[in-house]
């Protein structure tokens, strides 16, 4: 059996040599190490020797596989330089030849977007207000009326950098921050920025994101005034054919709670796989401050009122322009990039 397991590794050696593709190379692997390959059988028969053979046949059986393997490999990698040198033999390159020249560049379709968001709000009163990507907990979430344990932190998919630092679900931390360095003034403010959320990646969703975060206290604010807000905008953003809906929601920050959505630009309402095949493309998150921010933003919310509304940049940009895949933004394809 020894002398049959060594006339086999040594025919499949001299086979490896003759292989010249791909193919061959595959169909070669089949043969001797394949599931009813010559060697695996060999493999497989162990069990038919003699109890005191056993040992000294496996162990030269898995011997003469793990050389054939190697082989196999290395004829693999061979086989892939020999390719590359012939794509390079035929497709030559002059080197001494002018480079393409490079045409100007233009802003980023997201850049672009939020310029003109952010030029919409300001017409409407609103200043821009920055906060880091990089928060604490607490004020990513603690102050945002979402305790530790609190189940509303299970909306979230969080990168963390320690127990006490993450990277920003969302826009909403800028809101203590801006009420406790305006205090006691009237707010109306915009916080674009950029979140991060550990989550799948599809033709909807990132795993990073820019968002705008609207926030609006004073007196006697109430829901009406945050409806006419957002109806305003969209008219302005979207144009006025567009159709807005609003609906209740939840989120742990605003009390009552709502959600706006846009008719699906991408299938006319008929249903696509952006919208979730409903004819309606969620837009924006919004609400009443709740009582309990307003307190921790170091406002009375017997005295105080506000709203707050938060929505993505990509996503009005994929309604407004009939773009199906969030994965473009930030694929880096200049085909895509330069029709914006």
């Amino acid at each position: 059996m020894l002398d049959q397991l060594r006339q086999v590794e040594k025919e499949a050696l001299a086979a490896l040599e003759a292989v010249e593709d791909s193919d061959a190379l595959a169909a070669w692997h089949r043969r001797y190490l394949g599931r009813k390959g010559a060697l695996t059988l060999f493999l497989r028969s162990v069990g038919e020797l003699p109890k005191e053979e056993r040992p000294a046949f496996g162990r030269a059986a898995n011997e003469a596989k793990a050389r054939l393997e190697a082989a196999s490999e290395a004829r693999a990698e061979a086989l892939r330089q020999e390719e590359m040198q012939r794509e390079l033999e035929r497709g030559a390159l002059d080197v001494t030849l002018p480079g393409r020249p490079t045409g100007p560049g233009h802003l980023h379709i997201t850049t672009q977007t939020l310029r003109q968001i952010t030029a919409i709000f300001a017409e409407m009163g609103f200043q821009v207000y920055e906060a880091p990507d990089v928060e604490t907990d607490e004020l990513n979430f603690g102050l945002l009326n979402m305790p530790p344990h609190h189940p509303a932190r299970d909306m979230w998919d969080t990168f963390w950098i320690n127990d006490e630092v993450l990277l920003r679900t969302h826009t909403s931390p800028g809101q203590i921050r801006v009420m406790r360095e305006r205090y006691p003034e009237p707010i109306r403010v915009i916080l674009p920025g950029k979140c991060y959320r550990y989550e799948q990646i599809t033709a909807r969703s990132e795993h990073q994101f820019y968002q705008v975060e609207g926030l609006a206290i004073g007196h006697a604010i109430t829901m009406t005034d945050l409806i006419g807000t957002l109806t305003e905008f969209a008219r302005r953003f979207y144009g006025p054919e567009r159709r807005i809906r609003i609906r209740g929601s939840y989120f742990p920050f605003t009390e009552p709670s709502i959600e706006a959505d846009m008719d699906c630009i991408l299938c006319g309402g008929a249903g696509c796989r952006v919208c979730k095949y409903s004819g309606w493309l969620e837009v924006c998150g919004a609400g009443m401050v709740h009582p309990v921010v307003l307190q921790n933003g170091g406002y009375d919310p017997d005295e105080w009122s506000g709203f707050a509304f938060g929505f993505g940049v990509e996503r009005p940009a994929m309604v407004k322009y009939g773009i199906d895949d969030i994965r473009l933004f930030y694929g880096n394809d200049l085909r895509f990039l330069r029709q914006f």
